[in-house]
């Protein structure tokens, strides 16, 4: 198999477990083992993580008390504790890793360079990209798109809690009908939420495929970088 490189991202929520909140340390496992088969794999991998399991900008600053801008900054810091949790996680696990963030904190991580990244990756360390875009207004589904753009990743895998994308709902809805392949401008219609639009637009800007698949399903992540697609959704 050819050498790859990946973008994986995760939501917050899915480190906080039934809890909604916090960190499941046992999910951290699952997960660190799961990045370890793409390790093995020789595949290269760099992960960024939400901050929604401990807070968001946009629900801080919604009753206007917190500025939006600062609301922002403090969903960053979240995905840095999450960053934190998940280094730990791999290291555990034997990984190599090192984070980067978009905000400088010398005594936590690395500040983020793109060519120290892409260092990194040919090691075969795995790069945890914290602290979003380092701007508010923008989301970590964009940062995540940002970044693999900028290491030259294949494609971004987001793992989520569902297998794939549907035309609505399919927790609320029991006739949602899910879409194995879509396009661009089909992800970027309100009622299908792949990712947010910016990350959607720059993902076609860049002819970047993401694949949207269930991160409970154990080898998944393995399966779709060999090319094994059939429990997930791919825009493209």
């Amino acid at each position: 198999m050819d050498k790859k490189r990946v973008l994986v991202k995760f939501s917050g929520e899915a480190l906080a477990g039934e809890n909604g909140h916090g960190i499941d340390t046992q999910i951290l496992k699952y997960i660190a083992q799961e990045i370890k088969t793409l390790i093995d794999a020789g595949i290269e991998v760099g992960l960024v993580i939400g901050g929604g399991n401990i807070i968001r900008g946009v629900t801080a600053a919604q009753d206007g008390i917190i500025k939006r801008t600062s609301g922002d900054y403090m969903g960053m810091l979240a995905t840095v504790i999450n960053g934190v949790a998940m280094q730990e996680a791999c290291e555990h696990a034997g990984l190599q890793v090192r984070m980067q963030t978009a905000i400088k904190m010398e005594q936590i991580a690395e500040a983020f360079i793109v060519r120290r990244a892409v260092r990194h990756l040919e090691k075969g360390r795995v790069v945890v990209f914290s602290a979003g875009t380092g701007n508010p207004f923008f989301t970590t589904d964009t940062a995540a798109t940002l970044r693999a753009v900028e290491i030259g990743a294949s494609m971004i895998i987001k793992a989520t809690k569902v297998d794939g994308v549907y035309d609505k709902d399919p927790k609320k809805f029991d006739d949602a009908q899910k879409l194995p392949t879509l396009t661009y401008d089909q992800a970027l219609k309100d009622e299908i939420k792949v990712m947010d639009d910016t990350s959607i637009a720059l993902a076609k800007d860049n002819s970047l495929p993401i694949i949207v698949c269930d991160m409970f399903k154990k080898g998944n992540l393995l399966d779709i970088v060999n090319g094994n697609t059939d429990n997930c959704s791919i825009v493209r």
